[in-house]
């Protein structure tokens, strides 16, 4: 019979081993990105309503063109289904699928000569990092080899109780077959792991369809089993098979690292140490051989999976996974990086995506309970030599190493800064300072007059729309008035008419009549302090979109990665900042917050409809080897993107009114581009957020209503939160009547709540975003102080007398309403998501900052009336 050409390789001591930790090298040509689904059409209704309609035009036209595969997937036709007892299939398993499970396999260990046989299948076959991330032990975020092989098993994240890392047991033979002992109590297990796996589901799913499955080793007959724990053939050995031909399904376990590591001193968690470099590369060498021992005996149309599907370290890591031969697409797959729908990234898959591809490969069709995809080529073959490969795989490795390592380091010295900023700024605005040569008594607190037109007035009504806007808030300019330091109170002891204020707008310049700087105090336009504060303010607003835009740079390989970061993320947010303050709109109370909430809006909207780059491994962004995410918005990338989006729309709407455009215009404007961010943080092939998109609408919606120059009552704030419910309602079911395996997570959502699982999704989310507000102290101080600086001291009668808040509302309105519409949707975010407070710390971070800088602004535009002393 024809053989698969493929030799084995001795192990040897004496063979160089590979560098480790080196920097990756780019293939020659990149694979292709997934196609991307077509977009639904979008309408707009005018003035207050305007975004409920936009919004829910999106979803009617997919949804009334669902089509006939569509639909007959919405009615549960379809050749698998399931049982109490286990998938049942009415297909018949067809081909050969070899499943070579190595614990602890990862790219580094990879070597020309050291591993000769796994070599040949990276020059071969497609090549991916494997995200192994299965149910980790207590205090250890790790996958255990155990869990590993249950997770294959399974096709959903499994584990076992108990802390530490159980061994895999050992099956009681019986025949040619074996049972794996201990199998219903580590089935009842799954129920309290927030997953509910189903064990077998693999085993099961093959021989129901009569195909025959064997196992060699313990860990593969775990892999293996069928639903009641047993699997027809086993053996310990590839040579103790025989011929492989009449297999449809071969599970071999590779356990020599694994083997290696579990004779390691355990630490306090019950965890085995780190192996020692020369033990690893020993054990790595003879894992290969034992490779080579299968594939020399496999037939040439076996299509073969290599996983490295756990954990032997303390840390978790990305592993290796190589597939060759036959793809599900009957396609051979080509030299090049694996990808799955279910990662949406190249050279990304995940450990359930093996259950997947082992299933499709045999022609099956994969039950609901496997929700991993089919690792798939770009059909291309690549340039890339096998060194490119590795040394690239390994590099992403690093990258998730690095990013463990710098990640709370970094947040520490963030919150910190962030605290310490909002400290000077406090001091800066409050504490008053005496001009040479003055005593405290020749100075009375007075107010400033403010000269923009509010989007109801033209300029020369500057005076009383400063009376009468700042009303609706209870913090602007009028109410200031009452405690002596308003604007109207101010011009109005000076003697001066309030209607008689210049109307130089919000560009500076003398009013009329102005008397230079209060007696006593220096001029807030002459403030070198305040200067300083805004451009801090500035760049502190700078740094969320920053440490996405930092992935452009490969800073994790650097010598001093901690450094690199920051260095990178200080050099981005300077370079926007010099944006911010490079044209005419830096005169403006809103120019710099408009240019830095318009490029974190437009980065992280092109950034998501193009794959989601720059969230991979970023620090505010998700780490594959976690498997948290792995596209779309992040719940922290969300908040970053709806504050910024909401804050750069304010600027328009402030420039828009300012040149005299129709408020109906405006609102319509700033609800077109808002409906289309709402809609990419929702849509399947983008932003993906079922979370986000109710929270993004009735923040969106409170701004459009305060721009429209309506108020906001409960009953307002019900309705828009049921049409937000609606649409990423609408957008899940459309995502449903897809074909499974082109599902997200939202369509799998709708298909949980049909099989009664929806609750155990809610519940971890639940758990974890109580967990991540209890247990994130630093992140719930930042909270705090930032509400707490934005309410009691931007919103507090200033050392120039009126509050800065207020100053800047009256110069410059629509802050107001893209102020409180920000707010609004991190708290929603923060109520619904499964991140916690991290969602108003990331959208304060952005928000507050770039408020500051408005209302320093606004503080350094206004003249005091107060005339000068004799």
């Amino acid at each position: 019979m024809p053989h698969a050409t493929f030799s084995a390789a001795s192990p040897t001591s004496d063979r160089p081993p590979m560098p480790q930790d080196s920097p990756g090298r780019l293939p020659q040509e990149a694979p292709a990105r997934l196609p991307q689904e077509a977009l639904g059409r979008r309408g707009h209704r005018p003035a207050v309503l305007v975004l409920v309609a936009l919004l829910l035009a999106t979803v009617l036209a997919p949804l009334f063109g669902a089509g006939p595969a569509a639909a007959a997937s919405a009615s549960g036709t379809g050749p698998v289904s399931t049982s109490g007892t286990g998938p049942v299939s009415a297909s018949s398993a067809r081909g050969r699928v070899a499943l070579i499970g190595v614990p602890g396999l990862q790219w580094s260990d990879l070597d020309e000569t050291r591993t000769p046989n796994l070599w040949k299948l990276v020059a071969h076959g497609g090549s991916a990092s494997l995200s192994t991330r299965a149910v980790p032990p207590p205090d250890r975020g790790i996958t255990c080899p155990i869990a590993g092989w249950l997770t294959v098993s399974a096709g959903q994240r499994a584990g076992t109780p108990g802390r530490g890392c159980p061994a895999v047991p050992t099956p009681q033979v019986s025949g040619g077959g074996a049972t794996v002992p201990g199998w219903s109590e580590l089935a009842a297990y799954q129920a309290e792991t927030g997953y509910d796996a189903r064990l077998g589901t693999l085993g099961q799913l093959v021989t129901s369809s009569g195909g025959h499955v064997a196992a060699i080793g313990p860990g593969a007959a775990v892999a293996a089993a069928d639903a009641t724990g047993k699997v027809a053939t086993y053996v310990d050995t590839p040579e103790a098979l025989g011929d492989p031909t009449p297999y449809n399904l071969i599970v071999m376990e590779v356990a020599d690292l694994a083997d290696a590591w579990a004779r390691q001193p355990l630490d306090e968690y019950g965890v085995p140490t780190p192996l020692p470099t020369a033990t690893r590369q020993a054990a790595a060498a003879q894992a290969d051989f034992r490779v080579g021992d299968l594939l020399g005996i496999l037939p040439g149309d076996t299509a073969v999976l290599v996983a490295g599907l756990s954990d032997i370290t303390t840390n978790p890591h990305l592993h290796v996974a190589i597939a060759i031969g036959p793809s599900p697409s009957g396609r051979p797959y080509q030299h090049g990086y694996l990808t799955a729908t279910s990662t949406r990234q190249d050279a990304l898959v995940t450990i359930t995506d093996l259950t997947a591809t082992a299933i499709q490969l045999l022609g099956l069709e994969a039950p609901r309970e496997v929700v991993g995809r089919a690792w798939q080529t770009d059909g291309t073959a690549s340039a890339a030599t096998p060194v490119d490969t590795v040394n690239e795989l390994s590099d992403s490795d690093l990258a998730s190493q690095v990013l463990r390592e710098v990640r709370g380091p970094f947040f520490a010295v963030f919150v910190t800064l962030q605290l310490l900023f909002y400290a000077f700024a406090a001091l800066a605005l409050r504490r008053r300072r005496r001009s040479a040569g003055e005593t405290t008594t020749d100075a009375t607190p007075a107010g400033v007059a403010s000269g923009e037109a509010t989007p109801a007035e033209s300029e020369s009504d500057v005076a009383k729309s400063a009376e009468a806007r700042p009303a609706e808030s209870g913090s602007g300019v009028a109410a200031s008035a009452d405690a002596g330091s308003g604007v109207a109170a101010s011009a109005e002891a000076g003697g001066a008419d309030p209607t008689s204020v210049g109307t130089h707008g919000d560009t500076g310049g003398p009013s009329a009549g102005s008397a230079g700087a209060l007696p006593g105090y220096e001029a807030a336009s002459a403030s070198r302090l305040l200067a300083v504060v805004q451009v801090v303010a500035v760049v502190s607003g700078s740094i969320a979109v920053s440490t996405f835009l930092a992935q452009l740079v490969p800073w994790w390989a650097l010598p001093l990665p901690m450094l690199g970061v920051i260095v990178t993320i200080l050099a981005f947010a300077a370079l926007i900042t010099g944006l911010a303050f490079a044209g005419p709109w830096r005169a403006h109370v809103l120019g710099p917050l408009t240019v830095v909430a318009g490029i974190t809006s437009v980065a992280l909207l092109i950034d998501v409809m193009t794959g989601s780059k720059l969230q991979v491994n970023a620090v505010t962004g998700y780490e594959p080897v976690t498997g948290g995410r792995f596209y779309g918005f992040s719940n922290i990338a969300f908040a970053v993107y709806a504050t910024g989006t909401v804050l750069a729309l304010a600027g328009v709407a402030q420039w828009l009114l300012r040149r005299g455009v129709s408020r109906f215009v405006t609102v319509v404007v700033c609800g077109a581009y808002g409906a289309l961010a709402v809609f990419a943080d929702g849509w399947p092939s983008w932003g993906a957020d079922f979370g986000g998109v109710p929270a993004f609408v009735i923040g969106l919606a409170v701004f459009l209503i305060l721009l429209a120059g309506r108020r906001v009552s409960i009953v307002k704030l019900l309705l828009v939160g049921v049409a937000g419910g609606v649409l990423i309602g609408g957008i899940s079911l459309f995502d449903w009547l897809r074909p499974a395996a082109q599902r997200t997570h939202l369509g799998n959502f709708v298909q949980q709540i049909i099989d009664g699982q929806a609750w155990t999704v809610i519940g971890r989310k639940f758990s974890a975003m109580i967990g991540v507000t209890v247990g994130n102290w630093s992140l719930t101080l930042l909270t705090l102080v930032a509400l707490v600086f934005l309410f009691r001291v931007l919103n507090r009668p200033s050392r120039w007398g009126a509050p800065a808040l207020g100053q800047a509302y009256a110069l410059a309105p629509t802050l107001r309403a893209g102020l409180f519409g920000a707010l609004t949707c991190a708290f929603i975010g923060f109520l619904i998501n499964d991140s916690g407070i991290a969602i108003p710390a990331m959208a304060l971070t952005v928000a507050v900052p770039l408020t500051l800088a408005a209302s320093v602004r606004a503080l350094r535009l206004a003249t005091t009336t107060t005339p000068e002393p004799p």
